[in-house]
């Protein structure tokens, strides 16, 4: 390719950084905003925060361009907020635990990260074979960690027979920074990075089964409900007609009682008040159950 292809390379770059930037901020508001990551999986958030240095590793050795190079610093970073979400107000953990929790995670990846592209660097350069299979690894198993990744969010959709907990703009735009991220190794000049492709199409990809699983099983599961209400209303567990019906019931027989011949009641002197009988005890138990 020309070197005139390096603008819509850079172009299309930043504007899937922008996108992976800005990308979990909708789920850190929602999971903020509702104080709760129920339908969220953990595991895969944490699987996506590994996987940032893992691609930064590649990125960096390879030389890709540099809004490329930044994307998974951002990713990992806001990915590891997310888990911290998750740990706070799913699992319980006390804020002091999550934070030096996330924080560790952090220095750890960051660390990794750093002390393997110094140890990389330099023999790729110099064009050891040995060196380029390693960045190669690192390129694939962050492809591997992402795909894997989905997994336990597949079985919290699976579990739930919903998609709940997780913001759907967050999806999308994640979906648009994997294909401006396409786009820009599309641009670029020399080999197609085949790798990188993998890892941004399988973005693409997973991402779209959430939203389309979420579009299906969310539809069915409101039908699912709005069904089940008049179910509900019949067993008279929430005052429906059965509960009307008992309560029908009680006044008829208790209006049967009261006019009832004066001769089948059982009067007593302390039931007498100025020479007017009360009526039974039944009636009147009755007549406190129907009021309650």
């Amino acid at each position: 390719m020309s070197a005139s292809n390096s603008v819509p390379e850079n172009v299309f770059g930043t504007v899937g950084t922008i996108c992976w930037t800005i990308q979990l901020v909708p789920q850190l508001w929602k999971s903020f905003r509702e104080k709760d990551t129920t339908g969220l999986s953990d595991w895969m958030i944490l699987a996506w925060a590994v996987s940032g240095p893992l691609l930064g590793v590649y990125s960096v050795v390879k030389d890709l361009n540099i809004p490329l190079i930044i994307q998974p610093q951002i990713f990992s970073a806001l990915a590891l907020c997310s888990w911290a979400q998750c740990q706070y107000y799913g699992r319980r953990r006390s804020l002091r635990s999550t934070v030096l929790i996330t924080l560790l995670l952090g220095v750890v990846f960051g660390g990794f990260e750093l002390g393997m592209v110094y140890a990389l660097r330099p023999s790729y350069d110099r064009g050891e074979e040995s060196s380029d299979k390693g960045v190669e690894f690192f390129g694939i198993m962050s492809s591997v960690l992402i795909a894997i990744s989905f997994i336990p969010q597949y079985y919290e959709i699976y579990r739930r027979k919903e998609v709940i907990g997780i913001s759907v703009l967050f999806m999308t735009v994640d979906i648009l920074g994997g294909v401006f991220s396409d786009l820009s190794l599309a641009f670029k000049s020399g080999k197609f990075d085949v790798t990188a492709a993998i890892t941004y199409t399988l973005v693409i990809v997973m991402d779209s089964v959430i939203i389309v699983a979420g579009w299906i099983l969310n539809f069915l599961a409101r039908r699912r409900r709005r069904l089940a209400t008049p179910e509900v209303l019949e067993s008279g567990s929430v005052g429906g007609p059965a509960s009307f019906s008992n309560h029908s019931n009680i006044l008829q027989e208790v209006t049967q009682i009261d006019r009832a011949p004066a001769s089948i009641l059982t009067i007593s002197p302390a039931e007498t008040v100025q020479g007017t009988p009360r009526p039974s005890s039944k009636a009147s138990t009755m007549r406190n159950s129907l009021s309650a």
